[in-house]
């Protein structure tokens, strides 16, 4: 696999959305437009019940935003639109009137961590560490912090987004709420995916929205709230710190 792509399979009344990118499942923005707009028309499918959320490539579930397109940002508006990207397809998921699974098989950094946080049930691999590197470049999880500390809890999200040099095993992040179960292989966490998805479906579909909608209450205000975390990071990404940090990365 070379190129970019998020894609969707019907099988059994469960969808399948993935994405990929080659640089590590690093989401640059024209990705993440396609990831939240195939999440919402999911959710308008009368022919799906349950939505999984995946990612291809083995050991990386998301590197979170593109450093290339990072790299280029100029002005204030252009970060807004940037971070805005993760903003959308939270927002989305937040959205969606029907359960969405994460499944989780790699490494998890920045706004992976958001979109873990942002499913209904996450369930992952060992493999599955995670990490909240955004403080080394001068910035920080602002726009997915929501997200995280609403699963987490405040305490766990500040931990990780201090401490934003290590990758935290996903044993912890289970500990912590934000993945129910860990699995020893991939293939265990695709056949546990796959019977908890089907069984799901089993499910009459009105007692799910309303549960739904009881596990993402008191979060209507995230659209307004979101947008300005966006235009946070896109004013700090212009700062000088920042900028000499992300030529190291050039």
């Amino acid at each position: 696999m070379s190129e970019a792509y998020v894609s969707i399979k019907i099988e059994n009344e469960v969808a399948y959305i993935e994405f990929f990118h080659p640089a590590h499942n690093s989401l640059p923005g024209d990705i993440l437009a396609k990831l939240a707009k195939t999440i919402t028309e999911a959710g308008e499918n009368n022919n799906i019940k349950v939505i999984v959320l995946k990612s291809g490539g083995d050991r990386t579930f998301c590197a979170g935003a593109s450093f290339e397109e990072l790299i280029n940002i100029n002005d204030a508006a252009t970060g807004k639109v940037f971070f805005s990207g993760f903003a959308n397809v939270i927002n989305a998921m937040r959205k969606c009137p029907k359960f969405i699974i994460g499944r989780i098989q790699g490494k998890t950094v920045g706004g992976g961590v958001g979109l873990a946080a942002a499913t209904d049930y996450c369930m992952a691999s060992k493999f599955a560490a995670i990490k909240l590197s955004e403080l080394n470049i001068g910035i920080g999880p602002f726009v997915v912090g929501p997200a995280i500390e609403r699963k987490m809890g405040l305490s766990a999200m500040s931990q990780i987004a201090i401490d934003a040099n290590t990758f935290y095993p996903a044993e912890w992040a289970k500990q912590k709420g934000l993945f129910t179960q860990v699995y020893e292989s991939t293939e265990m966490l695709d056949e546990a995916v796959k019977t908890t998805a089907e069984h799901l479906c089993t499910y009459n579909t009105e007692a799910m929205l309303e549960m739904k909608k009881v596990f993402w209450q008191g979060t209507d205000h995230w659209d307004a709230l979101l947008a300005e975390r966006a235009a946070t990071s896109g004013k700090l990404v212009l700062s000088d710190f920042t900028k000499e940090k992300l030529k190291g990365f050039k």
